[in-house]
């Protein structure tokens, strides 16, 4: 099923969603690109993660936003970050540093996932690509959202999944399709139908009812039965019917 030409659209993360606010559905999918840098202490994996039908893990780590408005209040950070899904391993051991240095990413928006309640990761690791879990990971504060990375380019050189070391493989999550338009068409043919069926069970219906009158008037010819006098008349009277009863005698 095509997805929606508009979310391909590469679109700069700053001008798109602004940290603080809720994540909208229509930025949903969409590919984003920002410059900023990575903290190599700030990284965890995340289990359970499928890649081309084996089980493992993604790498996820903090990217700090250049340009990024910062947030107020106590405890927020000097500077808003947001989590990328880096690449796909297959053993804890596999997972290597980020890129050092001012990085150009794209990738695409992804709403944050909902952690995964009553389990405690392991050291290292995260239940879920949760915004709320990693910033108190990480203690900073950070986009609505993560991004999967698609491209990481530091000054000319590919420092992406496909480039990195080790056994980091990219992740290539696509656009989810747009939702179906309805068919009017096939939903009028539904109503069509049922009108039909109604129809034929209303005919059913009235035959059965006539059937029963006709066969109630028989009933009533045969016996000699013209009108509610005729039918009167039909039953004895309770005089009569006292006379015909048998005296007992005392």
């Amino acid at each position: 099923m095509p997805v929606s030409p508009t979310t391909e659209e590469v679109k700069e993360l700053t001008g798109l969603l602004q940290p603080g606010e809720f994540f909208r559905g229509s930025v949903a999918d969409q590919m984003v690109t920002a410059t900023g840098s990575y903290d190599p202490s700030k990284q965890v994996i995340i289990p359970g993660r499928l890649n081309a039908g084996k089980m493992g893990y993604w790498v996820v780590d903090a990217f700090a936003v250049d340009g990024a408005p910062a947030l107020k209040g106590a405890a927020v950070s000097p500077k808003t970050w947001i989590p990328v899904a880096r690449g796909w391993i297959a053993d804890p051991a596999d997972a290597s540093a980020p890129p050092s240095g001012s990085v150009r990413l794209t990738g695409r928006l992804l709403p944050s996932e909902a952690p995964v309640p009553g389990k405690a990761p392991a050291p290292g690791q995260a239940t879920a690509v949760s915004v709320a879990e990693l910033i108190n990971v990480w203690n900073v504060s950070s986009y609505p959202a993560f991004v999967s990375a698609t491209s990481e380019i530091s000054g000319t050189s590919d420092v992406g999944a496909a480039a990195a070391p080790g056994g980091l493989e990219p992740l290539n999550i696509g656009a989810q399709p747009p939702p179906a338009k309805v068919n009017w068409l096939n939903l009028f043919y539904s109503v069509e139908w049922i009108v039909f069926a109604g129809f034929a069970l209303f005919i059913w219906w009235r035959l059965v009812k006539d059937d029963y009158q006709r066969s109630l008037e028989e009933h009533e010819d045969s016996h000699g039965i013209t009108g509610p006098e005729d039918a009167g008349r039909m039953q004895p009277s309770r005089t009569e019917h006292d006379q015909n009863q048998p005296k007992v005698q005392p």
